[in-house]
């Protein structure tokens, strides 16, 4: 049976994401640095039929970090899908966030990838398989002020991944940055199960090239939705869809 750790499980995408994998046949390890939530999140992927083991980590404390995902690994086996879905959601301006309160949102939303990845990726190229995944987002692409911080962080991590990408994929180990453009909700164009299934086709059968970016912006949704007022349109230049 293989295995599939997700750092940073909640609600919304890791949910549906470890329900896609959990329902195929993976076990499934979720980490979080809120225990309660973490529990609950067991609970409601039980009633779902998946198994899943869990250890309670800050993603930005490397001490916790490595020593919740040493732990399931002990527990479950070796990873075949890491999936890191962590990140600070912290509104700031440019000129008003501090760089410490960047420094410090940075260790979750790009180091703590990268720590994980180190832990993993070792026995990923001796067997010559398994996935990475990372959860980006359209600010990766375009920018905008009130959100300095985490767009910092996402257009750090696609370029990790990208660069891991590079390195891995002759090695056997594929690995993809999702950027999901828009507020997921279930029932609309970014609804978390269409969502997972993405995750799902990227992680067990990637197309190479291709699949190393995943722009999830459905055709007719709003490229603009991090700037919904249209406040900085006559600067931007959104992604084309």
């Amino acid at each position: 049976m293989k295995n599939c750790l997700i750092v940073g499980a909640g609600e919304g995408v890791s949910r549906a994401v470890a329900k896609r994998f959990g329902t195929a046949g993976y076990r499934v390890g979720l980490i979080s640095r809120n225990a309660t939530n973490l529990q609950r999140l067991a609970a409601d992927l039980a009633s779902d039929g998946v198994k899943a083991f869990v250890a309670t980590a800050d993603a930005g404390q490397a001490t916790e970090l490595v020593g919740a995902m040493e732990a399931l690994i002990g527990q479950m086996g070796a990873c075949d899908v890491l999936i890191y879905n962590a990140a600070v959601l912290k509104p700031g301006n440019a000129l008003d966030v501090s760089t410490e309160q960047i420094a410090a949102e940075l260790e979750v939303n790009l180091l703590g990838a990268h720590r994980a990845v180190s832990i993993v990726a070792p026995g990923m190229i001796e067997r010559r398989q398994g996935s990475i995944l990372f959860t980006g987002g359209g600010l990766s692409l375009e920018p905008f002020p009130e959100w300095t911080s985490l767009a910092l962080g996402k257009a750090a991590l696609r370029s990790l991944a990208i660069s891991l990408f590079k390195e891995l994929s002759p090695k056997g180990v594929h690995v993809a940055v999702l950027a999901i453009c828009g507020i997921v909700e279930p029932g609309g164009p970014f609804d978390p199960e269409e969502i997972a299934n993405e995750y799902w086709r990227v992680a067990t059968n990637p197309t190479g090239l291709a699949d190393r970016e995943i722009v999830f912006q459905p055709v007719g949704t709003d490229p603009f939705y991090n700037d919904p007022d249209r406040v900085h349109a006559a600067v931007s230049l959104p992604p084309k869809v």
